[in-house]
């Protein structure tokens, strides 16, 4: 049987405490220190999407209706979600992340992954390096807001850390203490394995995490019926198998209708914001596209959806919204209508001083969306086209902090 790995541990997971929530209360003082939730829809039947601290101790859990969590908690205070807020926060936090690694590497909006196993002294003490950052997220994004902060010489492990003693934690899992780890998790406490992975491994009498451990390839491989087997035996020994990063596909945005919007003329307002939404998040990321897909929900049950490539290169919100209602014009199902989404995809990168027409249409194009993502600008956040823009002008702004 393979050795748990004996290196140092190198790799730290910072995983904001209630993310949406804590946000809302670092905005909002007055929330701080009660129950509160973001929820898609301040209604009866809306999903809550995020309990605070304070809200998860009652027992408030996320995928609740918001009327189980009334039934829990009767005053609590729901909140639709503010997307600008949160990326805003994710924005700062990894400004304050480069500063202590090299290599930052976002794992959604409120998770990071550091990796100091490369360009990094190998006496640096993470757990110093953990008490200030969070020191940092409390002086320079907010004093409601704290991260649990695991360390491992995997990232698997250094999640598993992150997630011991929550809220605020911080912990690491190496050679000396794995063991003693494993005996208090239950397999799904495990990221990445839920109920039916935990009935493949208990179909072959894998019962605990230490039996997870203990187990032979052979065996997890016949449980998983894959290679994945194998990955899961180097992962609980602490060796690095997760370190591919994909390519990014698409970029997409959806939003669940009232139960009174029933024509698609209705839904036209949506459509428009959803593909601004969708074009702003692409050009933050440095890309336009070629192709956008549209998808349509009803409250029947039935399911429509269609997307194609189209001969210009997008990159505006209303070019991908005079898309978006060509496609939409080929939709002859007629019923309630419970969600629409926009995606955006064949995507490609936006490169500078790149000649794309022999006219400047291209470049006139960019310069448009640098204006309009700077006359729209909120809670200090750019596109990448409008902050390079800046930068090159030297009137890049300083980011002020909210709600202290």
């Amino acid at each position: 049987m393979m050795e748990f790995n004996k290196d140092v541990p190198r790799i730290m997971h910072i995983d904001l405490n209630s993310c949406f929530a804590t946000i809302e209360q670092q905005a909002n003082p007055t929330l701080r220190g009660k129950p509160i939730a973001v929820s898609a829809y301040n209604n009866p039947n809306s999903c809550i999407l995020a309990p605070s601290i304070e809200a998860k101790k009652l027992g408030i859990k996320v995928g609740m209706k918001v009327s189980e969590g009334k039934s829990i908690y009767p005053n609590l205070t729901i909140l639709v979600p503010d997307p600008n807020k949160y990326r805003f926060v994710h924005q700062r936090l990894r400004s304050i992340l480069n500063f202590y690694c090299s290599c930052v590497i976002p794992k959604s909006i409120d998770e990071f992954v550091l990796d100091f196993s490369k360009g990094h002294d190998e006496n640096t003490n993470l757990h110093k390096v953990a008490f200030d950052i969070k020191n940092q997220i409390k002086s320079r994004v907010g004093e409601a807001l704290t991260a649990s902060i695991g360390i491992g010489s995997n990232r698997f492990l250094a999640k598993t850390a992150s997630n011991l003693h929550k809220p605020n934690g911080l912990d690491e899992i190496n050679i000396k203490n794995y063991l003693k780890i494993y005996e208090t998790l239950r397999l799904t406490d495990l990221c990445g394995i839920k109920k039916a992975n935990a009935k493949r491994l208990n179909n072959f009498g894998i019962f605990t995490v230490l039996d997870f451990y203990n187990a032979s390839i052979l065996k997890l491989k016949q449980a998983f019926g894959s290679i994945c087997g194998y990955y899961w035996y180097l992962r609980l020994r602490g060796f690095e198998i997760d370190t591919v990063e994909f390519k990014r596909q698409s970029f997409g945005n959806s939003f669940v209708t009232p139960p009174q919007f029933s024509r698609f003329n209705d839904i036209q307002p949506i459509l428009s914001k959803l593909c601004n939404k969708a074009s702003f998040r692409m050009r933050n990321s440095g890309y336009f596209c070629n192709g956008v897909s549209l998808a349509i929900s009803f409250r029947d049950g039935n399911f429509w959806h269609l997307g194609r490539n189209f001969s210009q290169n997008l990159l505006l919100g209303q070019e991908i919204f005079a898309c978006s209602k060509s496609l939409l014009e080929k939709c002859h199902y007629r019923s309630n209508i419970l969600s629409i989404s926009v995606s955006c995809f064949s995507l490609q990168k936006i490169l500078p001083f790149k000649q794309m027409d022999m006219f400047g249409f291209w470049d006139r194009k960019v310069n448009l969306a640098y204006a309009l993502d700077l006359v729209n600008n909120k809670w200090g956040e750019y596109s990448l086209i409008t902050a390079n823009a800046l930068k090159a002008k030297n009137l890049m702004p300083e980011r002020i902090a909210f709600g202290k």
